[in-house]
């Protein structure tokens, strides 16, 4: 499946941005099961300085600095991406979850996707007793890794409510836990806390999700969104379930970055120099080939900060 993704990111701010140094990660990645065939990044205004970077985990980092005073900032992504994934192992297939949990340790590569680095608390998924309860109802004695985190992954699909307006960025993870509520974001530190309270390796997955609008009605232009899920080391490599769906990553995810948590793949980060409220509107479109980039403007999804 070959996909154009559009990402366009907007701030309105009430006062003049003099200054600002943003980090910014859209360009989808290479590997695991996909091929960039072309990308492109305009920022508006046109920054002074654009240096690419490679963080810890190999992901390309674009650092922009901009000095033009300005009261609107679009940072748009473009993408085409080739996307062909073999069909996700059967559940119950590979290691004991035990054996994985005791391998992991002696693993002694520090190579970016090594499982070592995704074994400990990071920033926004501490480890919490709670959590790791729940998720040990999933990993009786002898489970294989793999169906552990699979069975994990539907229990989460089930009990927890899709809420967009239940949580935020920032809401801690035992917050969420304890609605039982939230976004994609909060079930992937959900899910990955649960694993890594075990002992095993869980990685935070940033990208997108194909959608398919309602039967007879027109695919809205921005009507996508950025998603997220998990990636579990499963002793024999790393394995992508999404809680948020219930289902193994496929052809219709697209990754772009991979971390501890949201705090390393955040889309965009960084500071500006100025006062006063801003607002952020973001658009995306995630569209296969051989089917038109929608026209139709979807309505605002703004936040105030």
């Amino acid at each position: 499946m070959i996909y154009t993704l559009r990402h366009l990111t907007t701030y309105r701010y009430a006062r003049p941005v003099r200054y600002a140094r943003c980090g910014l990660r859209l360009r989808p990645t290479d590997g695991e099961g996909q091929t960039v065939l072309g990308s492109t990044l305009t920022i508006t205004p046109e920054p002074r300085q654009r240096v690419v970077r490679r963080d810890y985990f190999g992901l390309d980092v674009v650092a922009v600095t901009i000095d033009t005073p300005h009261t609107e900032l679009r940072v748009e992504s473009l993408s085409r991406v080739d996307v062909t994934r073999a069909p996700a192992p059967a559940p119950e297939s590979g290691p004991s979850w035990e054996r994985v949990r005791d391998g992991a340790l002696d693993r002694r590569s520090l190579a970016p996707d090594a499982p070592v680095h995704f074994l400990f608390p990071s920033i926004r998924v501490p480890l919490a007793p709670e959590v790791t309860e729940y998720a040990r109802t999933s990993f009786p004695p002898g489970r294989s890794a793999y169906g552990g985190a699979f069975d994990l992954m539907q229990r989460i699909r089930k009990d927890f409510r899709f809420d967009a307006k239940a949580t935020s960025v920032r809401t801690p993870l035992a917050e969420s836990f304890a609605l039982r509520a939230g976004v994609c974001q909060d079930f992937a530190h959900i899910m990955i806390a649960g694993l890594r309270g075990l002992g095993l390796p869980a990685a935070y997955v940033s990208g997108y999700l194909r959608t398919i609008p309602p039967v007879g009605r027109p695919r809205l232009r921005g009507a996508d969104a950025s998603h997220a899920w998990v990636s579990v080391w499963c002793g024999e490599g790393w394995i992508g379930l999404d809680p948020t769906n219930g289902i193994g990553m496929c052809d219709d995810h697209i990754v772009v970055a991979r971390g501890r948590d949201y705090t390393d793949v955040s889309p965009i980060d960084g500071i500006v120099s100025s006062s006063g409220s801003q607002k952020l509107k973001v658009e995306v479109d995630v569209v296969p080939d051989g089917e038109p980039m929608p026209e139709t403007a979807s309505a605002e999804a703004v936040g105030s900060v």
